[in-house]
């Protein structure tokens, strides 16, 4: 991997704003990943999320189950900690793809009736640091600094 690339991958132009977005959004995606892999929360846990998603259609359900939350879990600590924050938001804008296609979109638009509504939410503001990066305060941009490879 050249570290151009990384570089690139590292480095953001964004100001304050994106630690504004990344920290709260991160909270959440932790949260959400927590609920799915641990059953913290008042979340199922693995075997009961798995269960869900297996019932509507999402097989194998304990894989997705598995993915979905340590996509989450993992990728809201890398928001946190603004490492990463490209590749996380990535995978975080994806995971919300698959929930609002996935999961919600037959329920309508608002998330009071099940829909997609929340999810499209997150997704934006995945995709808005996919193109930003973290932003000060980050720790790509000290790695981005030191010329990590």
């Amino acid at each position: 991997m050249s570290q151009s690339f990384v570089n690139r991958m590292l480095a953001t132009d964004a100001g304050w704003g994106a630690l504004a977005l990344r920290v709260p959004m991160g909270i959440i995606f932790a949260a959400h990943g927590a609920q799915k892999l641990f059953g913290w929360f008042g979340g199922y846990g693995l075997e009961g999320t798995g269960q869900f998603f297996g019932s509507i259609g999402l097989n194998p359900g304990y894989l997705m189950a598995l993915l979905a939350g340590a996509v989450e879990f993992f990728g809201g600590l890398a928001l946190v900690l603004g490492l990463l924050v490209r590749p996380a938001a990535a995978g975080l804008a994806f995971a919300m793809l698959v929930a609002i296609f996935g999961v919600h979109v037959g329920q309508g638009f608002f998330v009071d009736k099940g829909g997609y509504e929340y999810a499209l939410a997150l997704f934006a503001a995945s995709v808005s640091l996919l193109f930003t990066g973290g932003g000060r305060a980050a720790a790509d941009g000290a790695l981005a600094a030191r010329g990590v490879q």
